[in-house]
């Protein structure tokens, strides 16, 4: 960070100690923008009825980080810098009220907005005694001895706005709408009839910029995931302050294919999806996750969030014939990934050793193996193995035996 040179004897410019003062805004600017980005950050300004209980909300000290520029206007005698970019910092140290009216037509209610944004403001105008060089022991009173008050203070802090909705029927009731510039923080919903406003009736918005973690959370041995499979699929809101997930997605394996008097062929695996991928903050999206294929001929299901990323199952592998089932085994598909991918192994096909059937392996998915093959007779009754890990492909079954089923898909969600 730059720094100001004096020295000994030098006449001291009031330029000297704005200058200190600005490289200093700029240095923590430019280090809350290394830590935070350049997105709008708030820290505390919680929201809660006061104490006793009335018809008024009380919004604690807390900060904004907000990206804008260093001076918009001069800086005593420093002049502007409206077009050099910085992430400056806002703070309230003590709380700020706000009155709220509860409706009077029966039945309705208004929903409050609360939102914030960056202010800057020049104030504390005082009368300044300015140097006399004509009797230096008799200062002047203002510049040019005027009189003049002059604001000796540049202020960075958090406005905060209270904004009113249009009463309404109860549940119908819209919140207004949040003002370029500003952030929603909160929405404060009255009813017909209140009298005090209640921590139930305050709710802090999805979308608000709220600083989530602090850094003693954020090691890694903290780390939250969600785990989805066929029979826990559904949705999945984002929670506040998260706006990057990372996903994993594999599709249900297909299943092996029937032996019918000779062998199946394995069934493939499904594909893999990985990546880091952006989210909204409240944003909810459906977690589906593919089967693993069961019985002769049934592919792996389709596992997605939302559209955000999916893998599609492998295909099933074919169903043998008696003299000629092990070429049918060279059908077995492969899954497809969208997004960081791995495509399933397709599914061996079954063959023929000497007299007996061998069933096709099968194929494996991201990370793991499919289903192991099965020997037998064509005259015995061999069910092909079931995959035991996600997205893995059944083993073909022997004689009159069945292919066995695929590894049921799975969705992993880091945040």
């Amino acid at each position: 960070m730059d720094r100001q040179i004096v020295y000994p004897g030098a006449i001291p410019l009031d330029t000297d100690v704005l200058s200190i003062e600005r490289d200093v805004m700029v240095a923590i600017g430019y280090l809350a923008q290394v830590a935070l980005g350049t997105a709008m950050i708030a820290d505390g300004l919680a929201c809660v009825p006061t104490l006793p209980a009335t018809m008024s909300v009380s919004v604690g000290p807390g900060s904004i980080t907000q990206f804008g520029v260093v001076d918009s206007s001069a800086f005593g005698s420093l002049p502007a810098e409206p077009t050099e970019p910085l992430v400056r910092i806002g703070v309230n140290l003590g709380a700020t009220n706000f009155n709220l009216a509860a409706p009077t037509t029966p039945g309705y209610a208004i929903s409050y907005l609360i939102e914030a944004t960056l202010l800057e403001i020049d104030t504390t105008p005082v009368v300044l005694p300015y140097y006399n060089a004509a009797n230096p022991g008799q200062p002047y009173s203002g510049p040019n001895n005027d009189g003049a008050a002059q604001n000796t203070q540049r202020l960075q802090q958090v406005q905060l706005q209270l904004k009113v909705g249009a009463p309404n029927a109860a549940g119908t009731q819209q919140m207004p709408s949040v003002d370029a510039g500003w952030a929603g923080l909160f929405e404060i919903v009255v009813l017909t009839g209140q009298t005090t406003v209640t921590a139930a009736s305050i709710t802090a918005l999805p979308t608000a910029p709220f600083l989530a973690w602090k850094l003693p959370q954020l090691s890694p041995g903290t780390h939250n995931l969600a785990v989805f499979s066929p029979t826990s699929q559904g949705n999945w809101t984002v929670p506040a302050g998260v706006s990057k997930v990372k996903l994993r997605i594999w599709g249900g394996g297909g299943a092996g294919g029937a032996g019918f008097g000779g062998a199946g062929g394995g069934g493939a695996g499904g594909g893999y999806a990985e990546g880091f991928y952006s989210v909204p903050a409240g944003e909810s999206y459906f977690v589906t996750v593919g089967n693993g294929g069961v019985g002769s001929g049934t592919p792996g299901g389709t596992s997605s969030f939302g559209s955000v990323a999916s893998a599609t199952g492998g295909q099933a592998g074919a169903d043998g014939a008696s003299g000629t089932g092990g070429a049918g085994g060279t059908t077995g598909g492969s899954g497809n990934g969208t997004g960081c991918q791995t495509v399933g192994q397709g599914g061996a096909p079954a063959f023929a050793a000497g007299s007996l059937w061998v069933g096709g392996r099968g194929g494996g998915a991201f990370s793991g193996a499919g289903a192991e093959f099965v020997v037998g007779a064509s005259s015995a009754t061999l069910d092909g193995h079931a995959a035991t890990l996600p997205g893995g492909g059944g083993g073909g079954g022997v004689g009159s035996g069945l292919g066995g089923q695929g590894g049921p898909g799975l969705v992993l969600i880091e945040w």
